[in-house]
């Protein structure tokens, strides 16, 4: 971990800028924050403990987290935290018609250790979840949060700086989210490099290229139901970075008269931009 403090100079003043990066949730982590040093850093630490919380809940690193506890026993009594981030899940597989399921876990497992994907896949289904006073999970289930859990932490790190009132601030935990601004975020493709860019004033984005890694020879991000990838990239500007992240993941296996009903239904989502596997970008907006 590490921060920096700089001077960034604009039209008439000097402004303090400073950026503390770190690791969490299996990303690489940045919050830049402008204005007094001494009070940005005592704000770095607030984030610091709120990272710490996020990976005791959601990490699949950490054995005895909330998340490996209920993979390991098959139901949990969640905490609020944990209970807004499920909510948060299951309006995105609503949105996007079953495409996010983090139920996928299961097969993403077997697919890395290259062994027969039969069982796994049928124990994919979020509608087999039973949420309630406590989450229970089907037979042969699992859970990863690896497509909306850095989102979530993300808005959760930005909601906390909001009540410091402390801002202009970027935020980056793997997603995007702007605390006043504008900021500029590229957007890039791991074969055509950096492709674009967004302004971002009080918004997030969130992008996913499904060849970033590959998993046995394919897409590291697995669709539900056998689907295969329609996107080199797709980054997500919406009001808040865990459905950005939970859509730009999903977003991946939607064919563009898809995307553009998605958009229509889910006014919270500002942009979607494509990259096809030509390298042609295309941005549709709410």
């Amino acid at each position: 971990m590490q921060i920096a403090a700089s001077a960034m100079v604009l039209p008439g003043r000097a402004i303090a800028e400073t950026t503390w990066q770190g690791v969490a949730l299996g990303a690489d982590v940045s919050v830049t924050l402008r204005g007094d040093v001494a009070g940005a850093e005592a704000t770095i630490g607030g984030t610091q403990r709120i990272l710490r919380q996020m990976e005791a809940e959601f990490s699949l690193f950490d054995l005895e987290s909330s998340l490996s506890c209920l993979n390991r026993a098959e139901r949990l009594t969640p905490s609020a935290e944990f209970r807004a981030l499920i909510n948060a899940a299951g309006y995105a597989h609503h949105l996007t018609g079953g495409l996010f399921d983090p139920t996928i876990q299961p097969l993403w497992q077997a697919r890395a250790a290259g062994v027969e994907e039969g069982v796994a896949r049928q124990s994919i289904g979020w509608d087999r979840l039973t949420i309630a006073d406590e989450v229970r999970l089907g037979e042969g289930q699992a859970l990863t949060f690896n497509g909306i859990a850095q989102g979530y932490a993300t808005d959760r790190v930005c909601d906390f700086l909001a009540t410091r009132a402390f801002g202009p601030a970027l935020i980056n935990i793997g997603e995007f989210a702007a605390l006043g601004g504008p900021f500029d975020v590229g957007i890039a493709d791991p074969d055509f490099g950096l492709l674009g860019r967004r302004h971002l004033s009080n918004t997030a984005i969130a992008t996913s290229s499904p060849f970033a890694m590959r998993l046995a020879g394919g897409s590291h991000i697995l669709g539900p139901k056998g689907e295969t990838p329609l996107w080199s990239t797709v980054s997500v500007e919406a009001d808040r970075a865990t459905l950005a992240d939970a859509l730009s993941t999903a977003l991946v296996f939607l064919d563009l008269t898809g995307i553009k009903a998605l958009i229509r239904a889910a006014p919270q989502v500002r942009s979607v931009t494509l990259i096809s596997f030509e390298g042609e970008l295309s941005t549709i907006s709410a």
